[in-house]
């Protein structure tokens, strides 16, 4: 969990924007709130600095209704920054400051155990893989979980720039390719990890990303929706169409639509009719983020996605 620095205009580098406004960040915390948003419970585990932002970043968790039980204070490393460039398209650039941030320095003997051992799911990024310590405590609450019978869900969410470099990410990000139950990827993730190859090959995806035991991968298409692959079958979703106006957080956004169908339903991937309806609902759920700026303030109540998706039907 971070501090995102976004532009107040869209469309400019980061030396040309005039001012930037501050928004509570970080893939895994943004999809504990899109749950929690949507009515369902969340919690989060990770570190911050024990520094005023690392306050506000806890707080904004409980405000939200995530149990924040989980999180640490460094009193020794500030709680990291990111400035994200909104393009004029509304897609990003990333420039980060972590030298090294709170966050990389979580300790496997600060994980609240009891926390994770209730969770239905555990759902994780590859970022936390990048540094020790940090990667052996991630490692460590994979364990555990699994061990306690949750479903476990993988958001690579690469983000090249932290890493030493491209080989260690591809490294890094297919590590534990095999241990996650879900796995969600976008089209540029499939393309840098399978060497350059077509994303919208099906062979593709099933030969090099699909493993034995994952019960669903879900390949994100931005406005255009999902496609999804299970062990039975195969087929996308389309997408439900809005004006961009900051792309941040809409895969997150997804992905907290998508777990809390499998909270309520943990056999989702059985019946192709009901995974159908709970990504319809979940690209909603990234449709309606894209709409304002920022990831935690967009994410949307499931009221308003349920409205949304009136609108798509009729």
């Amino acid at each position: 969990m971070l501090i995102d620095f976004v532009p107040t205009v869209n469309g400019v580098s980061l030396a040309e924007a005039p001012a930037f406004s501050k928004a509570a960040g970080g893939a895994p915390a943004n999809v504990a709130v899109g749950i929690s948003r949507l009515g369902g419970s969340a919690a989060f585990v990770g570190k911050v600095g024990e520094d005023e932002f690392g306050f506000m970043l806890a707080n904004i968790l409980k405000e939200n209704n995530v149990d924040n039980s989980g999180v640490r204070f460094d009193h020794n490393a500030r709680t990291a920054l990111a400035f994200v460039t909104l393009r004029a398209d509304g897609e990003r650039e990333f420039l980060f400051f972590r030298n090294p941030s709170a966050d990389m320095l979580l300790h496997e003997s600060e994980l609240d155990v009891d926390l994770i051992k209730k969770g239905k799911i555990f759902h994780y990024g590859s970022i936390s893989l990048i540094e020790e310590p940090c990667r052996s405590a991630h490692l460590a609450a994979m364990r555990i979980a699994r061990e306690s019978g949750s479903i476990l869900s993988y958001d690579p969410n690469l983000r090249l720039p932290l890493w030493p470099s491209e080989e260690a990410a591809r490294k890094g990000v297919m590590s534990i390719w095999d241990q996650a139950d879900i796995i969600k990827i976008s089209e540029d993730e499939i393309m840098f990890l399978t060497g350059g190859d077509d994303p919208y090959d099906d062979n593709v995806v099933l030969t090099k990303l699909f493993h034995p035991k994952l019960k669903l991968l879900v390949v994100t298409e931005g406005a255009e929706g999902c496609r999804y692959y299970t062990q039975k079958f195969k087929g996308r979703v389309g997408g439900v169409k809005v004006k961009a106006v900051d792309t941040t957080g809409a895969g997150d956004a997804f992905v907290g639509g998508m777990l809390y169908g499998f909270a309520s339903d943990p056999d989702l991937f059985q019946e192709e009719n009901r995974l159908r309806e709970a990504l319809l609902f979940a690209n909603a759920c990234g449709s309606l983020t894209v709409a304002e700026r920022g990831a935690i303030p967009a994410l949307p109540t499931k009221e308003a996605v349920l409205k949304a998706l009136q609108n798509v039907d009729s």
